[in-house]
C-alpha cells in the first residue's frame, strides 16, 4: 500500500502542475478572456482531470494576481492592466531595477554576470527551436530581472519586486517583441555593463531597457499613449 500511496501522490503532483501550466497559459495567452467568469467543471472536463487539482491551481493563480475570487461569483481572470497602471508599474521599476543593475555591477563574488550570461545562453537556444516564445519569453524574463535584484542584496525590495507579478501582466497586453531578439539585445547589453564592473554603464542599459520596454507594451493602447514619467523627488515629476 505504501508505493501505491507515494505514486498517487506523483501522480497527483503531476496533474497540478500540468493543470496550472495550461491554466496559466491559456489566461497569458488570451484563450481565457480577461474578466471572464471561470466555470470550474468545464476546465476540469476540458483537461480530463477531477476538480480538485484546478480548485488547487486556481488558489496558485490567485497568487499570481491572475485570477480573483468574488463571493457569489466565484473564480474569474483579473481585467489586463489600463495604461495608468502600466504607467504606475513601469515607474515603479524605475525606481528599483536601475538601481539593482548598479548595484550588481561591482567586482566581488556576487556579482551576478556568469548567471546572467548563463541565462541568456540558454534562452538563445530556445529562440532556435521555438516558434511561439511567448510563455519562454514571460520565463526568461522573469528569471534575468530577479537575478540582478536577488545580487543587490536586498530582501526587501527583491520581495517587492515579486509581488507586482509585473512580467506575467505586461505580457498579457500586447505580444511585444514575438521572436525576443530585442529582448535579448537590451539584456546583453545590461548583462555586459555588469560583467564590466560599470555600475552607471549598467544603471544607463537597465534604465534604457525598462523605457523600451513601456513602450512596447504601451502599443496596446495606441492613441492613448504619453512618455513615461522620469520618477524625481516626492511630489516631482519630470517628463522625459
Amino acid at each position: 500500500m505504501p508505493p501505491r500511496q507515494s505514486s498517487d501522490t506523483s501522480r497527483g503532483k503531476a496533474a497540478v502542475s500540468d493543470v496550472y501550466a495550461s491554466m496559466r497559459a491559456a489566461i497569458l495567452e488570451g484563450e481565457m478572456a480577461p474578466g471572464a467568469r471561470i466555470n470550474i467543471d468545464a476546465v476540469s472536463r476540458s483537461l480530463g482531470v477531477s476538480q480538485t487539482p484546478v480548485r488547487e491551481v486556481l488558489q496558485r493563480l490567485e497568487g499570481d494576481n491572475l485570477v480573483v475570487y468574488s463571493p457569489g461569483r466565484g473564480y474569474s481572470t483579473t481585467p489586463l492592466l489600463g495604461l495608468a497602471e502600466l504607467r504606475s508599474l513601469f515607474e515603479f521599476r524605475l525606481l528599483v531595477e536601475p538601481w539593482a543593475a548598479r548595484v550588481a555591477a561591482v567586482d566581488r563574488l556576487a556579482n551576478p554576470a556568469a548567471a546572467l550570461g548563463k541565462e541568456l545562453a540558454g534562452f538563445r537556444r530556445t529562440m532556435k527551436v521555438t516558434k511561439d516564445l511567448r510563455q519562454d519569453l514571460v520565463a526568461h524574463d522573469t528569471r534575468f530581472h530577479d537575478t540582478i535584484l536577488a545580487a543587490s542584496g536586498n530582501p526587501v525590495v527583491r520581495h517587492a519586486f515579486a509581488q507586482t507579478h509585473c512580467h506575467l501582466h505586461t505580457f498579457r497586453l500586447y505580444p511585444a517583441d514575438v521572436d525576443g531578439a530585442i529582448t535579448v539585445a537590451e539584456h546583453t547589453a545590461v548583462t555586459d555593463a555588469i560583467e564590466a564592473c560599470d555600475p552607471e554603464g549598467a544603471e544607463a542599459a537597465m534604465t534604457r531597457h525598462i523605457r523600451n520596454s513601456f513602450d512596447r507594451f504601451a502599443q496596446a493602447f495606441e492613441g492613448e499613449l504619453a512618455p513615461l514619467e522620469e520618477v524625481g523627488p516626492p511630489g516631482k515629476r519630470i517628463i522625459k
